[in-house]
């Protein structure tokens, strides 16, 4: 039973503290809509999708009204499309012709985003795969609502590293494909390591192949609530500490768990997961970093940092588990510097380096995202960042990321504005030392030896 205390206390954290649900992200399988006529593909898509959501937006503003919860974005992710156009596709132009499509209908059923015009590749690549991934440029230059994401390695089986290299300049083609906008199409396409099936948060999401039909996943976040319970125990101890993160977990992901719950039943469609993720936005008083600071650093960045987050995602994650039937998707604490208005401050104070980030990325939910760089970076040194990243995930058995904008015409020094919940970023400096002979090899790099688990 919930008492009238926990009524009082949630709509504090609601009205006070940025508690909402991020995101209801209705995930469909396209599977059935595969052919080899692409204009018939286009429409079996379409139709498929508006079906499925025609009603999820209407849905999701009747719940928030009825339970006074904020629902920031309504979403809809999809089956990988170099699998489902790969019947279709001959050319690159082919796979934009369907981002326009998906663009098309999330604009009609009226979602934030969607996502899922992706490729698994973590081991090798299809002539299709290829195709789309060559076409991402194009496709996120013609759409407004469409996410990429592509899978770059796994724990199972390496890395791919002629994929990594491959992505390092189709992110630098994206740039330059959309620098009227300062580069806003890498806003939209991250690559991963040990990517999960079931993530409901942008730019990431896509429908796997392991999943039903339709599926409701849903994401929450809190980091204001977060921090504003640390304040109340600031000098105790660890256990104090941990304690008050992981029962303030609970009760944001109860608020996340009701809404899936509600979302599920009134759409009939299966309930997925809940994802526990503290997201940040750009709101003051809504950031991962201030939590940080709160735990006891001066700026995200400081030595301590990656203990920090560290015991703060391990504490969110066990406090949530007991909040929710089923938890999956990224799940932990999201650090994302342009979204994040304490991640700004640190890089502005000299504090946070990107280095540090992703020191900080061993121990958090993603990795490094949102972060912008100077539009003269070569496509060999994003490669390089992009291998260290999927390392990271490889070894330790996580899920690894890379958002990163190479922002055309700008430097070190300088911002740009994404607008939204996408935010404002200082161009961050990159190391300048060369390691384009080691990106030029061929083939990938093999799985650990930990992963031979059969």
């Amino acid at each position: 039973m919930i008492n009238l205390y926990e009524v009082t206390e949630t709509n504090n954290m609601i009205s006070k503290e940025n508690l909402d649900v991020r995101t209801i992200t209705l995930g469909v399988s396209l599977l059935d809509c595969i052919d080899s006529d692409l204009d018939k593909l286009k429409d079996k898509i379409y139709r498929k999708i508006y079906d499925a959501a025609k009603d999820l937006v209407r849905t999701g503003e009747e719940i928030s009204r009825e339970f006074g919860v904020p629902i920031v974005n309504k979403r809809i992710s999809v089956t990988p499309m170099a699998l489902v156009g790969g019947a279709a596709c001959r050319c690159a132009e082919d796979f934009a012709a369907l981002a326009g499509t998906l663009d098309k209908v999330a604009k009609d059923v009226g979602v934030n985003f969607i996502g899922g015009y992706s490729a698994l590749v973590c081991k090798g690549m299809t002539s299709a795969d290829e195709l789309l991934i060559r076409s991402i440029p194009l496709a996120l230059s013609s759409t407004e609502r469409v996410c990429s994401s592509v899978n770059l390695g796994s724990t199972r089986t390496g890395i791919n590293m002629d994929a990594v290299r491959l992505m390092g300049e189709i992110i630098k083609n994206t740039a330059e494909y959309t620098k009227e906008n300062d580069s806003l199409g890498c806003a939209k396409l991250v690559v991963f390591c040990n990517a999960p099936d079931d993530n409901p948060f942008m730019a990431g999401a896509f429908h796997g192949v392991t999943e039903a039909d339709k599926i409701i996943n849903v994401g929450v976040s809190g980091p204001g609530v977060v921090k504003n319970a640390l304040e109340k125990v600031r000098g105790e101890s660890f256990e104090v500490l941990c304690e008050t993160i992981k029962k303030t977990a609970f009760k944001v992901t109860r608020v996340g768990q009701l809404v899936a719950q509600e979302a599920s039943a009134r759409l009939g469609v299966p309930f997925g997961i809940v994802d526990l993720s503290l997201a940040p936005t750009p709101a003051i008083g809504d950031s991962v970093a201030d939590i940080l600071c709160e735990i006891g650093l001066e700026h995200a960045g400081a030595p301590g940092t990656t203990a920090a987050l560290a015991l703060l995602n391990d504490q969110v994650k066990k406090g949530g588990v007991m909040a929710s039937s089923y938890v999956g998707g990224l799940s932990g604490a999201f650090i994302p510097v342009s979204e994040d208005q304490g991640m700004i401050d640190a890089v502005q104070a000299g504090a946070l380096t990107l280095e540090k980030l992703e020191a900080m990325t061993c121990v958090c939910s993603v990795g490094l995202d949102m972060i912008a760089i100077p539009g003269d970076t070569k496509a060999s040194t994003i490669s390089g960042i992009i291998a260290d990243e999927m390392a990271i995930g490889m070894v330790n058995q996580k899920t690894t990321a890379v958002r990163i904008i190479p922002v055309i015409g700008k430097g070190v020094g300088e911002t740009v504005e994404f607008g939204g919940l996408l935010g404002y970023a200082p161009i961050m400096p990159v190391n300048g030392f060369s390691c384009e002979a080691f990106i030029g090899r061929r083939g990938r790099i093999p799985a650990p030896i930990h992963s031979f688990k059969n």
